[in-house]
C-alpha cells in the first residue's frame, strides 16, 4: 500500500517543511480526530512528546486540531513512546500521539499515533486518516469544541509500570549503571528508575535544551557513554535514543552490545523459564545471520519480518511470539507493552546479570556474530534504486555474495537515505561489496 505521508513509524520529516509544518499538524489532528470518534462518549486523546524545540510547535498545533473536531486533549509532556502507549490504555483514550523524530537529530520531528488498544495504526487505518487529510474537516459547533489539559504525574505513573516489569525479589544494589538518556524524553524517568531499584545510577544526555537531542548522545552515538562506563568502572552502559523505544548497552570493557545480543539474551532466559511463547523470536531481516545459528542451537525459532518494528509486532502478534525486536535495539515485549521500550528492556537485561553475577562481558556475549556491513547514502531526490548502473551494481554483489553472505539493500521509512547492508563469512569481501553498491547509489 503506498502512502502518501505515513512511512514506517508515523509521520516524520524537516520541521517547518512539508509534511512536518504546524499546518499538517493541525490537520492531523482534525483528521485523527475525525476517524476515531465513535460511539456517544466524551472522546480524548492522549499527546506526550520528546524534549525538541518544534514539540511546542507541534503540540500547540495538534491540539488545535483535535479540540476543533470535538477531542478533549490531554497532556502529558516530555515522555518515552511507549509511557504514551501505556497511558492511552489506561486513561481509556481513544487516541494516542507521540510527538518525536526518535533517533534523528532536533531538526526533524514526528508524529507517531496509537489507537485505543495502545498500540500502532494499521496500514488501514493511516490510510483513513490520509483520505481525511486532503478532505475538509468537519468541525463541531463551538459549544462542542474540546477541552484541553495537562497532567503532572505522568513520568510517575510510567516509572511505576516499568519498575513492575523487573522481578519483585531482586535489586540492583551494588551494580553502578551508566545511562544514557540522548538529551530526549527518558532523561528524568529512566534515571529515576533506576536508582529506585537500587542501583548506582551515573546519568549523562539528561540536560536537553531543546537543541541537543541525540547530539554525540544515546543509542546512535555510543561514544560519550563507552568513554563514561570506562572512566567511572561501571557495570554496565545503557543508551536510549530520544523517544526511548531503541535500547543499545555497553559492558564494563566500553564495548557496544546491540539488539541482536539482547534478544538473544531475553529470550535464551525466557525460554529457560518456560516464558518464551511462540516458539521463538520475532527479528527482522537486518538481524545477524549469528543470531539465527544461536538461537536454532538453543532450540528456538527466529522468524524474520520487514524493517520497522510495526511489522515485528504484526508478526508476534500473528504467531503468539512474547519477543521480538531489531538489531537497532527496538525491542518489544508483550507481556509488558505495546511497543518498543528501552527502559523496559534494559530493566530484563539488568535482572539476567544480577541473577548471573558475573561481569557483563560474560553474561551479554551469547553469539560470535557474522562480519556485517551497513552504510546510508543519502540522497536528495529521484529513485536511485531504479537506474540500471544501480540494479547492475546490485546484481554484482549478489553473485559475489552467493552461497557466502546476504545482501539487503532498502529505502528508509523514516528519511531519504539508501540502506546498503551485507554480510558474510569474508569481512574484506563484504566491505567491498558494499563500498561499491554506495558508490553507484552516489553516482545515481
Amino acid at each position: 500500500m503506498t502512502r502518501k505521508f505515513f512511512g514506517t513509524d508515523g509521520i516524520r520529516g524537516r520541521t517547518n517543511q512539508m509534511p512536518m509544518t504546524a499546518e499538517m499538524a493541525l490537520k492531523v489532528g482534525q483528521a485523527a480526530g475525525a476517524h476515531f470518534l465513535r460511539g456517544s462518549h466524551r472522546h480524548r486523546v492522549v499527546i506526550g512528546k520528546d524534549t525538541r524545540l518544534s514539540g511546542y510547535m507541534m503540540e500547540t498545533a495538534l491540539v488545535a486540531g483535535f479540540t476543533s473536531v470535538g477531542m478533549d486533549v490531554v497532556m502529558v509532556g516530555p515522555v518515552p513512546t511507549p509511557a504514551v502507549a501505556m497511558l492511552t490504555q489506561s486513561m481509556r483514550a481513544d487516541i494516542g500521539v507521540m510527538i518525536s523524530a526518535s533517533h534523528n537529530k532536533f531538526a526533524d520531528n514526528g508524529i507517531k499515533l496509537f489507537g485505543p488498544d495502545g498500540y500502532k495504526l494499521s496500514d488501514e487505518d493511516e490510510a483513513a486518516i490520509e483520505a481525511l487529510l486532503e478532505a475538509q474537516p468537519l468541525l463541531v459547533p463551538p459549544e462542542q469544541i474540546g477541552r484541553a489539559k495537562r497532567i503532572e504525574d505522568a513520568r510517575g505513573r510510567y516509572i511505576h509500570a516499568a519498575k513492575a516489569t523487573f522481578p519483585a525479589d531482586l535489586r540492583l544494589d551494588g551494580l553502578k549503571v551508566v545511562v544514557d538518556c540522548a538529551n530526549g524524553a527518558a532523561y528524568q524517568v529512566a534515571p529515576s528508575a533506576l536508582w529506585e531499584l537500587g542501583a548506582e545510577v551515573v546519568a549523562i544526555g539528561v540536560e536537553p535544551n531543546g537543541l541537543n537531542i541525540n547530539e554525540e548522545c544515546g543509542s546512535t552515538d555510543t561514544g560519550l557513554l563507552r568513554r563514561t562506563v570506562v572512566e567511572t568502572g561501571a557495570d554496565i552502559g545503557i543508551a536510549l535514543d530520544g523517544d526511548a523505544d531503541r535500547l543499545i548497552v555497553v559492558d564494563e570493557t566500553g564495548t557496544i552490545i546491540d539488539g541482536d545480543q539482547l534478544m538473544a539474551l531475553i529470550a535464551t532466559a525466557w525460554h529457560q523459564r518456560g516464558a518464551l511463547r511462540g516458539g521463538g523470536l520475532v527479528a527482522t531481516v537486518m538481524s545477524n545471520l549469528g543470531l539465527e545459528r544461536y538461537l536454532e542451537g538453543q532450540g528456538i525459532a527466529l522468524v524474520r519480518a520487514p524493517v520497522g518494528d510495526r511489522y515485528v509486532l504484526e508478526q508476534m502478534r500473528a504467531g503468539g511470539f512474547n519477543v521480538g525486536g531489531e538489531q537497532s535495539g527496538h525491542i518489544i515485549l508483550s507481556d509488558y507493552g505495546t511497543t518498543g521500550d528501552g527502559l523496559v528492556a534494559a530493566l530484563q537485561v539488568l535482572a539476567e546479570l544480577v541473577q548471573a553475577g558475573r561481569p557483563a562481558s560474560e553474561v551479554l556475549n551469547l553469539f560470535q556474530p557474522l562480519p556485517q556491513l551497513l552504510k546510508n547514502v543519502r540522497f536528495e531526490g529521484g529513485a536511485p534504486l531504479e537506474t540500471a548502473a544501480v540494479r547492475d551494481a546490485i546484481a554484482a554483489g549478489e553473485a559475489r555474495l552467493s552461497g557466502r553472505g546476504r545482501l539487503l539493500i532498502r529505502k528508509s521509512g523514516t528519511e531519504p537515505v539508501i540502506r546498503v547492508m551485507a554480510e558474510g563469512e569474508d569481512e574484506a569481501l563484504v566491505a567491498d561489496v558494499v563500498d561499491s553498491i554506495c558508490a553507484a547509489v552516489q553516482a545515481a
